[in-house]
């Protein structure tokens, strides 16, 4: 008797390997998934604006990559004495305006050169609900903790995200002919529009994506949400707001989704890999340099091995920190 009710995933045709640069734009879900194939040394870029969560703002990102957009002061908000962007995290922002403008850029024209030559992007719609400022009538990326009473907000149709992306993907299409793209609907919770609220958001944005997967493009969808909801469902796979997945939950997604798109020796390189860059964290609690030297040692071979085997994988920082052991 099966007692889980498993999500199936077929593999996907589309398979990522160490040739293939892969960018995550949305939720903090789709960092945690593009972390995990950072720690394997896999080519990613993560979210180039910082976190965002509404088609509309998702959107606004890429449009600002792929335009080649540079902002200026004008496009900045001073609060508080610190200059934000509302296309943008937090992380952005700082009391010096010149120093969030050559942040913004310059990570921006890094996103553009990465897009160029990426063959995966993965799209994650984190909630359906968007805030506009009433100073500008503008949808915003996030509200820097400004009073609630400055936005108003609004839950978006689902025409209005199909219309939006179908334009979308057709000038990824147009620009990036061979990028393939992956939409996924974040399984975390949007606790403060309420839990009927939520579900209704996340339901307008699976219904829209069940839409835009009808495109020429033809987009692929990764089932995040369903396998949280409807298989991991139950409070120990969750962190301890009860609302975002627990590192459990987030290993067991990762191993579904490598499932997915990496094939088996890749898989098995990424594992190698990343025992490598987690072995950097080792607490060394000997006093033997022998043992010491030993460990570093073993480390420094397999990390030949891997070079060996895929020279476009960089090892050097963790060739140095090993190699530095050996002088322990």
């Amino acid at each position: 008797m099966e007692l889980r009710t498993v999500v199936k995933i077929n593999p996907s045709p589309n398979r990522i390997t160490y040739n293939d640069p892969v960018m995550f734009i949305g939720s903090c879900f789709a960092a945690s998934i593009g972390h995990r194939m950072e720690t394997g040394h896999m080519p990613v870029m993560i979210n180039p604006s910082g976190t965002v969560y509404n088609p509309v703002s998702v959107c606004n990102t890429l449009d600002t990559i792929t335009s080649g957009r540079n902002y200026m002061a004008s496009d900045l908000y001073e609060h508080k004495n610190t200059w934000l962007s509302f296309n943008h995290y937090t992380d952005f922002s700082s009391e010096n305006a010149e120093a969030v403008l050559e942040k913004i850029n310059r990570r921006s024209e890094a996103a553009g050169d990465f897009l160029t030559g990426a063959r995966f992007l993965f799209v994650t719609f984190g909630t359906a609900r968007v805030y506009r400022w009433k100073h500008s009538g503008k949808i915003v990326s996030n509200c820097h903790k400004i009073p609630s009473s400055e936005f108003t907000n609004e839950l978006l149709s689902v025409e209005a995200i199909v219309s939006l992306w179908n334009n979308q993907l057709e000038r990824l299409k147009s620009l990036f002919p061979d990028l393939k793209v992956i939409f996924t609907v974040s399984p975390v919770r949007h606790w403060k529009d309420g839990a009927h609220g939520n579900q209704i958001s996340k339901s307008v944005l699976l219904l829209a994506v069940e839409e835009l997967l009808g495109h020429p493009s033809k987009p692929e969808y990764f089932p995040a949400y369903e396998i949280v909801m409807d298989d991991l469902r139950d409070y120990r796979f969750y962190d301890d707001d009860m609302l975002h997945p627990s590192t459990a939950a987030v290993d067991y997604i990762w191993n579904s989704f490598s499932d997915c798109y990496l094939d088996i020796n890749i898989k098995k390189l990424w594992q190698e890999v990343s025992s490598i860059t987690k072995a950097m964290s080792h607490k060394i609690l000997t006093t033997s340099k022998t043992e010491v030297t030993r460990f570093a040692k073993n480390i420094l071979t397999r990390i030949d091995a891997v070079e060996s085997r895929q020279p476009v994988i960089n090892l050097g920082l963790e060739r140095s920190y090993f190699s530095a052991l050996l002088k322990f």
